[in-house]
């Protein structure tokens, strides 16, 4: 079957050559900056630019799955955009005026879009408004060109990285045979693949920071409460947080920018969080050199058992920081045992997680206009009923059958949370502070979890390629709030090694 699925995809890719460019637009690898160029010089319009993502997804999705529906209404706001920037002189709206935007099926759209989370047991249920990030990327002027495929129940199940019931299996686009990682690989994939000018996913724990490394693009996970998570299909309100996944750090600060802010419906995270948020926005941080001065820290223990020819390039990336005047400093200890840490972060998240996923998931269920499905337990029963379409007999549920059992937060799951704090404040928090780091630099997303447990932020940055050409990244880790800098080192680390290049299945 292997050799059947290369013949497919080199046919798929031969298709693919002459679609790149058209009026003297370069369509292939667009950032939001040449977007807007080209239409201010007139070598582009917003309809040309959906026409050309949705042909990307007619040709390349039969074969990497990245996409679960398409927006019937894509084509439509397309053409009003072009309308209302050839009434306004070319004035834009907004940061992403006319820039189509794929979404990852958690996230509600008020429109003839599913919510799914990739299941068919949500297909055909209703939200009574748009989620509140994509209010804001309609007031910035995106058209939503539709969802991009999620791991199922962003792997709260715990399906295969990519699987969904409705979007079948997600492809890594640089190999094919190497996992496309974590929830949001739909959005990863498409973005590496130039299937919409930029992607939206969530994060739980790793879920952004594992497809950017994986699918070479750029992932933004923010500071919790930073973005809101109202009408996003939940995990935990402690750690799930909305972020962007872009070819490139400046498009990903152009999205974040659009999407922060307070959100009444997410009003205790938002109102919390707002307060980080610069006057002027993030794009002033996109600095070349963003680091110098900056103080690096590498932790101990992240980066074993990774490739010799990956430490050889994470070696040579840090004496590139310390030339771009950086201070490193290295063989830092997070804990006396970093993996009996994450071991004991695992299990106390999960405690906390099941209880957390069931009252937020049958909160959300029950707000919505109309669904066939109104609790994890009717999920549970529809899962049942439909063995062969969910695969139940490779994945199961237990998960979710586990959830189903807790009743609410209790002393057990409160005492899980409380060691999860304390981990993180003696731990990273701790580390980070004594030291005055402004970052801390992991592999990949070995550090997710410890991200993850206070609602810590990260960038994920392309870093380099291993074997069969499967990519990898870097990721500056730092503590609420520490976005500005985060992007000045993201971007003055991007713009000096310059790594990310197209995969094989999705440019010329």
């Amino acid at each position: 079957m292997a050799w059947l699925r290369l013949q497919a995809a080199a046919a798929v890719l031969a298709l693919v050559v002459a679609a790149g460019v058209s009026h003297g637009f370069e369509f292939h690898e667009a950032t939001v900056e040449a977007i807007h160029r080209g239409f201010s010089n007139g070598s582009l319009t917003s309809t040309a630019l959906v026409r050309f993502y949705l042909d990307q997804i007619s040709r390349l999705n039969p074969l990497l799955h990245a996409v679960i529906e398409v927006n019937p209404d894509a084509l439509r706001q397309a053409r009003a955009a072009d309308a209302r920037r050839a009434s306004s002189d070319g004035r834009l709206i907004g940061a992403l005026d006319g820039v189509p935007v794929l979404l990852k099926d958690n996230i509600a759209t008020r429109d003839a879009l599913n919510t799914t989370v990739g299941s068919f047991a949500l297909l055909g249920s209703v939200v009574r408004q748009d989620a509140g990030v994509v209010t804001r990327l309609r007031r910035a002027g995106a058209v939503v060109l539709g969802k991009a495929n999620p791991s199922e129940w962003c792997n709260f199940r715990r399906v295969e990285d990519g699987w969904s019931a409705r979007g079948g299996q997600s492809l890594n686009p640089y190999a094919l045979s190497s996992t496309p990682c974590g929830s949001s690989a739909g959005p990863g994939v498409a973005a590496a693949a130039n299937m919409a000018a930029v992607t939206l996913g969530t994060e739980t724990d790793g879920s952004i920071l594992c497809p950017s490394s994986f699918n070479s693009v750029v992932g933004i996970k923010p500071t919790v409460g930073l973005t809101s998570r109202a009408g996003v299909v939940p995990i935990s309100p402690r750690q799930d947080t909305v972020g962007p996944m872009c070819r490139t750090v400046s498009d990903a600060v152009q999205v974040l920018d659009a999407i922060v802010g307070y959100d009444a419906s997410d009003a205790a995270a938002t109102r919390a969080a707002s307060k980080y948020i610069p006057s002027g926005g993030y794009m002033q941080f996109l600095k070349k050199d963003g680091l110098r001065g900056k103080r690096i820290g590498v932790p101990n223990g992240f980066f074993q058992g990774k490739g010799e020819t990956q430490l050889r390039v994470y070696n040579q990336h840090l004496t590139t920081m310390r030339e771009h005047g950086a201070v490193v400093i290295e063989n830092l200890d997070v804990a006396t045992n970093s993996t009996a840490l994450l071991a004991e972060i695992r299990s106390n998240e999960g405690i906390a997680m099941r209880a957390e996923f069931k009252l937020s998931l049958n909160a959300y269920l029950a707000d919505l206009r109309s669904s066939p499905v109104r609790s994890l337990a009717e999920i549970i029963a529809f899962n049942n009923a439909h063995p062969v379409q969910e695969r139940l007999e490779d994945f199961g549920q237990d998960n979710l059958i586990a959830a189903e059992k807790t009743e609410g937060i209790g002393s057990v799951e409160r005492a899980a949370i409380r060691r999860l704090e304390e981990l993180s404040a003696n731990g990273l928090e701790k580390l980070m502070k004594e030291k005055q780091l402004d970052a801390m630099v992991t592999p990949d997303t070995t550090a997710s979890s410890l991200l993850a447990i206070t609602g810590l932020p990260a960038i994920v940055v392309p870093a380099g390629y291993g074997e069969a050409g499967v990519p990898f990244g870097i990721c500056f880790g730092g503590l609420q709030g520490y976005e500005p800098r985060l992007i000045e080192m993201a971007y003055a680390f991007e713009q000096v090694t310059k790594v990310r290049r197209p995969p094989m299945y999705g440019n010329r």
